[in-house]
């Protein structure tokens, strides 16, 4: 079944761009970034910025935006059965010469996990240089991190 991913969380004044693959099963359920209540993005992000834990959505897209970050997935379409990244077939790249042209303060890209990482080496070729970082997946099948030593690393947002 072909599924695809949500329209960025961003202004212009992104520094910031987070990058997934794509939305799990869970997240297109309630049409929400991160939406399995296991998966430790939002956790981790209210941590970083010392904010109350809210699950609020509105909330959560504003602390983002706040903080200059920009939220998007590495593709705009797939094939995938069920949730896992390695499921993945198909992969339609989502259009990063103009995100990234309509947003000029951007000079840091961070990956949650490795197979977005490595979607984007495949798909996408910069013409701008950026400084690319890959951070331990927040989704709850990468379980060999503990939470908090998923949050350690990724502090080198701030």
């Amino acid at each position: 079944m072909k599924k695809h991913a949500f329209s960025p969380i961003s202004n212009f004044d992104a520094k910031i761009l987070i990058l997934g693959t794509m939305p799990s099963e869970q997240s297109l359920a309630v049409n929400q970034y991160y939406g399995h209540p296991r998966n430790a993005f939002w956790k981790i992000i209210f941590c970083l910025f010392d904010t109350p834990f809210s699950t609020d959505y509105e909330q959560r897209k504003n602390l983002l935006l706040e903080n200059q970050i920009a939220l998007w997935d590495v593709l705009q379409a797939c094939v995938r059965e069920g949730s896992l990244d390695s499921a993945i077939e198909q992969e339609v790249p989502n259009g990063f010469d103009s995100f990234l042209k309509a947003h000029p303060n951007i000079k840091h890209i961070y990956f949650n996990g490795q197979k977005a990482a490595a979607f984007f080496k495949k798909h996408v070729k910069l013409e701008n240089e950026y400084q690319l970082t890959v951070l331990p997946s927040t989704s709850p099948a990468n379980a060999g991190k503990s939470f908090e030593a998923k949050l350690k690393e990724w502090s080198v947002i701030l």
